[in-house]
């Protein structure tokens, strides 16, 4: 008996005795078998279930023996699903049918009555040839969508501002190259997303991009996690496993903070770099690795390098080339751009009909510092998406913790929305002297927008 693999078989003849038989012997050698009369019913069962093979008649009651309806509900078939694999079943069958209907897209021709081994292995050659036919469907996506985002300038890193055009030409033409990238900003300015548009770009884009937030990792497993152990190292290294160089080898090693590196720990970095080799803790057998490093920090490293906190040996090493980002506030021309992406993400998310930000709103947000920069104003579309029930983003929709150039960044211990826009408004008025014309614009509200909320609040002037 042909041994045949799991799946979702459809019976379409007007015979309740050849369904009956079809159903009986094939439901032993796969997942499910459906069984249908009327060929009309075709469209609906084929969207609304995940078929593997179709087993069709040619012959209906309508047209007994000219096949003709056969081949329309062929080309029905493969309308709706062209990866599916149709086998046509008849009892008139003669080779200029079974030609036809071959190049017609059917995938195979059986005679009834069947001998049911005959039967089986044609069902079995079908069901591998949908499954090879979505394979390949789902790699031409895969291979379309990868070379939508070569093509696309630079995904999720957004900005036509000019420092953020430095960036992108800075990022075209290091790609390329396996030269060692530092990349420094500010916390929220996108040092992963610089990183990634770069292992994307080279010529290992194809490979793994390790990931390895130094920060997230304890001091006690550095050394580990980098560079892997043997069973037996130390008390809980119950098993051999490697570290990220290993892991990441052929592909992109990014070390997110890499100032986190502990100083005793520096040395056999630069070695890995230096020899494109490691060894395992426990392990006296060097292993060699090719990886394109890539590293990011929110430290200033000159200034640890001159408190000997970080080598400068290393420093030289990581940093072939460094690519700067700049906070928010200093390319504040790319935040309308920046807004709308997000909230477009977000309206889809949480199923808004929200159009866009009003010209107060964009005005407000160009004024505010961002101390949390891109990351922080992504939160505060998010926030306000979710909060507001106006068709335009507003500016009273935006509840911003830092009021301007001269004023320091607010801490909150309760985050409560309501008690966060009393301690804004309450700032605004100390910082006017209760001047509710200049509070107001500060706060991006009209004049009867911001009494109603210290009425609201209590904060009568």
């Amino acid at each position: 008996m042909t041994e045949i693999k799991k799946g979702h078989i459809l019976v379409v003849d007007d015979d309740n005795d050849v369904l009956q038989a079809a159903k009986l012997f094939l439901k032993q050698h796969v997942t499910k078998v459906d069984t249908e009369k009327s060929p009309k019913s075709i469209p609906n069962l084929i969207k609304n279930n995940n078929y593997d093979v179709v087993l069709l008649d040619m012959n209906f009651t309508e047209d007994v023996s000219s096949g003709k309806e056969g081949f329309h509900w062929l080309n029905k078939i493969l309308e709706i699903d062209p990866s599916l694999a149709v086998v046509l079943i008849t009892a008139y069958g003669d080779v200029e049918k079974a030609v036809k209907a071959i190049k017609m897209g059917a995938t195979d021709f059986v005679l009834k009555p069947w001998q049911n081994e005959k039967l089986l292995a044609t069902v079995h050659s079908a069901l591998n040839l949908t499954q090879s036919r979505r394979e390949v469907d789902v790699l031409k996506k895969q291979q379309k969508q990868l070379s939508a985002d070569i093509d696309q300038h630079y995904q999720d890193i957004i900005g036509h501002s000019a420092a953020m055009n430095k960036v992108f030409e800075t990022i075209e033409k290091v790609a390329k190259t396996d030269a060692n990238v530092l990349i420094t900003g500010e916390n929220g300015t996108g040092k992963e997303l610089v990183a990634r548009a770069l292992h994307r770009r080279s010529d290992r884009s194809d490979k793994v991009f390790m990931n390895v937030d130094m920060g997230a990792i304890p001091e006690n497993l550095f050394e580990s996690e980098l560079f892997g152990h043997t069973k037996g190292a130390f008390t809980d290294a119950k098993e051999s496993r490697a570290g990220r160089f290993e892991i990441a080898s052929g592909g992109t090693l990014f070390l997110d903070e890499i100032g986190n590196l502990p100083l005793q720990l520096q040395p056999k970095l630069l070695s890995a770099i230096e020899t494109r080799k490691i060894m395992r803790i426990g392990s006296n057998k060097p292993i060699e690795i090719d990886i394109r490093l890539i590293c990011a920090t929110n430290e200033p490293i000159q200034e640890m390098v001159q408190n000997q906190e970080f080598r400068q040996d290393l420093l030289y090493r990581i940093n072939t080339i460094e690519i700067q980002l700049p906070p928010l506030r200093e390319r504040t021309e790319d935040i309308p751009l920046l807004a709308d992406h997000f909230l477009d993400d977000y309206t889809r998310k949480y199923e808004k009909n929200i159009q866009t930000l009003s010209e107060p709103a964009l005005n407000k947000l160009k004024k505010y510092r961002w101390p949390g920069n891109v990351r922080e104003l992504q939160h505060a579309v998010e926030r306000a998406v979710i909060m507001t029930d106006n068709s335009i983003l507003q500016p009273e929709d935006f509840l911003l913790t830092s009021m301007g150039d001269d004023e320091p960044t607010m801490v909150f211990d309760d985050y409560n929305l309501e008690e966060v826009e009393k301690t804004v408004i309450r700032k605004a008025l100390e910082k006017h002297d209760g001047n509710i014309s200049k509070s107001a614009d500060e706060l991006g509200l009209s004049r009867a927008s911001l009494y109603r909320r210290m009425d609201k609040y209590g904060l009568q002037n």
